[in-house]
């Protein structure tokens, strides 16, 4: 059975930071691009960030220089560093989990980002 777990989402100030951590089972984490989403109110679901098997990443523009992926394979563990948190960082944020084009695809129950003063 695949689980993706995702925890560290909480309230913030603006300007603030949090770091989430997303820890799967059930799949062989390595081969996989691990990627975070978000969904606001109202929104559609977004990529923010991913990284590939090999470690290559890519961002939304909107959280390019603030936010920071990273993978750590023997933890089975997808991390993502949210720096200089905004109002529009509101949202769910959940753990996407791709391999082989989207054949095997799964995901997290998310975690909920609120950045307010």
């Amino acid at each position: 059975q695949v689980q993706l777990v995702e925890s560290g989402g909480g309230l913030v100030q603006p300007g603030g930071s949090l770091r989430l951590s997303c820890t799967a089972s059930g799949i062989a984490f390595s081969y996989y691009t691990m990627g975070w989403y978000r969904q606001a109110p109202g929104k559609q679901r977004e990529l923010v960030a991913a990284i590939s098997s090999s470690g290559i990443t890519n961002y939304a523009d909107s959280v390019k220089g603030r936010f920071t992926i990273s993978r750590d394979n023997a933890k089975i563990t997808v991390y993502l560093q949210m720096n200089s948190l905004n109002v529009e960082d509101t949202a769910v944020y959940y753990c996407n989990a791709r391999w082989l084009g989207g054949r095997h695809d799964y995901w997290g129950q998310g975690t909920q980002v609120t950045v307010s003063s």
